[in-house]
């Protein structure tokens, strides 16, 4: 008798996103940056409104709909019927389901972070959100979240294709900086303490 195969955890929103990030359809990432680099541009380098840009897309595509659905009847081919377009009960699901998964993650992250009393993990947040909101300080919101698509257009993929280089490197400057952090408390560290010491004990027989 066989046994029941345990119910997949991964959802098609899920898996779309990760094929779009790792270059595995190559139109839609290749869109995705394009649009979003064309977007930057226009709102940050030529000053444009967000609203003229978007009105600018939208006559787009109506037009570029209007022009297709015509060139169909020209060539005497039926338009697709698109009056019974709908989204499915399943995606609006597996949608709120994403969301909510990850509004759980980020609950469950804040919680460990400032309730369980890990105080390595509380300083290294602080430590990120205080180098985030200094950076921040050089960037406006729109260059800051183009940094961030194109980071998460880039940076998977590359590990992906030489993660086993980056890793071998990681281990090497994780070396590296564990030589330095033993030789810099042997040499300066302890010295310091052992000069304090002395000088504790030499004031004390004063």
């Amino acid at each position: 008798m066989s046994a029941a195969t345990p119910p997949s955890s991964s959802s098609p929103a899920l898996d779309t996103f990760r094929d779009i990030i790792l270059w595995r359809r190559k139109k839609v990432s290749a869109t995705v940056v394009l649009v979003s680099t064309a977007t930057w541009i226009l709102l940050q380098v030529y000053q444009f409104n967000f609203i003229t840009v978007a009105s600018w897309l939208i006559i787009f595509i109506l037009a570029s709909l209007f022009l297709w659905g015509n060139v169909l009847r020209l060539l005497g081919k039926e338009p697709p019927n698109v009056s019974d377009f709908d989204i499915s009960e399943q995606t609006t699901m597996e949608i709120a389901n994403t969301y909510r998964t990850f509004l759980e993650d980020v609950l469950r992250w804040m919680f460990h972070v400032t309730v369980e009393e890990n105080w390595f993990v509380f300083a290294r947040t602080l430590a990120g959100l205080l180098i985030l909101s200094y950076v921040g300080a050089f960037f406006d919101f729109l260059t800051l979240v183009y940094i961030g698509i194109t980071m998460v257009m880039i940076v998977p993929v590359i590990y992906m294709k030489y993660g086993d280089q980056i890793q071998r490197s990681g281990e090497r400057v994780k070396g590296e900086m564990g030589r330095f952090y033993e030789i810099f408390d042997e040499k300066v560290v302890r010295q310091r303490m052992s000069k304090f010491v002395k000088q504790e004990k030499e004031k004390k027989n004063d």
